[in-house]
């Protein structure tokens, strides 16, 4: 059987994240929203989005990369949330049997407005 690689990154709570302020926590959420849809406009991310009713809170999304393990890890990292300490990156390949799974190109919000905004 063949197989497809996919590389996912995991954002996770890290223990130690900084206290922020309501206002400071939207403007970072933003700029976080904003960073993602420029790597989905870039091609990197060909999927993802928050995590609800998870087992482990600490997991806060999930993203598909279309770019090996150490590029996802190193685009990641400047995401704005990443290099402020409120999240941290886990990457990983997942193998799932080839043509199992398609992604189609979709706009991604750039902010919380955007992403509450009724259609």
């Amino acid at each position: 059987m063949r197989f497809d690689q996919h590389t996912l990154v995991l954002l996770v709570r890290p223990p130690d994240a900084p206290e922020l302020s309501p206002a400071e926590a939207d403007a970072l959420q933003d700029a976080h929203l904003a960073f993602r849809a420029d790597l989905r406009d870039q091609g990197y991310l060909v999927g993802g989005g928050p995590l609800v009713d998870q087992d482990d809170e600490t997991l806060r999304g999930i993203s598909v990369m279309s770019v090996d393990p150490a590029r996802a890890r190193e685009l990641c990292s400047a995401d704005p949330a990443v290099r402020a300490g409120r999240l941290a990156v886990q990457v990983m390949t997942w193998m799932v049997p080839a043509g199992n799974i398609h992604f189609e190109p979709v706009p991604a919000p750039r902010s919380m407005a955007e992403a509450s905004a009724d259609d």
